[in-house]
Formats: C-alpha cells, sequence, structure tokens
C-alpha cells in the first residue's frame, strides 16, 4: 500500500476531477448545449464523476480494492479528458481530467 500522504494527493485529485466533471456537465454543458449534451458525452461526464467519487471513497476507506478502482478510474479520466478536448472550450476539465489519471495510474502501479 502506498504512503498515506500520496493516497491522500490521489484523494485530493480524485475529488476535485468529480466536482469539476459533475460541475462543468450540469452548468457549462447544459447552457452550451449541441455537442456538449450529445449522449456520449454527457454519459461519459457523468461515468468520470461518478468513478472519481468512488476511487476516492475507497482509498478513505483504506480498501485493498483501491488499486484496480484507480486503475479504471485512470482509464476513464483519460478518456473524458480527450472527449473535453475534441468538444471544446473545457480546459479546466480536461487539465483535472489529466492530473486525475495522472495520480490514479501512480496509486494503481
Amino acid at each position: 500500500m502506498k504512503t498515506s500522504k500520496e493516497m491522500q494527493a490521489c484523494i485530493d485529485e480524485c475529488l476535485r476531477c468529480y466536482q469539476m466533471c459533475l460541475g462543468t456537465a450540469m452548468t457549462h454543458c447544459l447552457e452550451m448545449g449541441g455537442e456538449h449534451v450529445e449522449p456520449p458525452h454527457f454519459r461519459l461526464m457523468m461515468a468520470c464523476s461518478e468513478m472519481c467519487r468512488t476511487a476516492a471513497h475507497f482509498m478513505l476507506l483504506n480498501s485493498p480494492h483501491h488499486a484496480h478502482l484507480c486503475e479504471e478510474c485512470a482509464e476513464i479520466c483519460t478518456e473524458c479528458a480527450k472527449d473535453c478536448e475534441r468538444v471544446g472550450g473545457m480546459d479546466d476539465c480536461v487539465t483535472a481530467c489529466t492530473r486525475c489519471a495522472e495520480s490514479c495510474r501512480a496509486m494503481a502501479g
């Protein structure tokens, strides 16, 4: 198991990404419409926010299952970052997803 300092940093990144994806989807995306609310993009943002919340929760539980959840979280965050970049105008979301993916990948490894 990683040190508590490394795990706390990952928890922070996950919670930041959870907040960013959910908040951006519910405000920016709904207000922008168009590509921002197309089902595949919107579902991906919802999946990303939920996966980040779940990964953080498992780390807070100190569950040995956190490693494979972090691996999945990194995968979803990477996919979400790419899609937010494709849609455009979502740089904060791209940054949060990218940072979370990097942190989770390290925690899973």
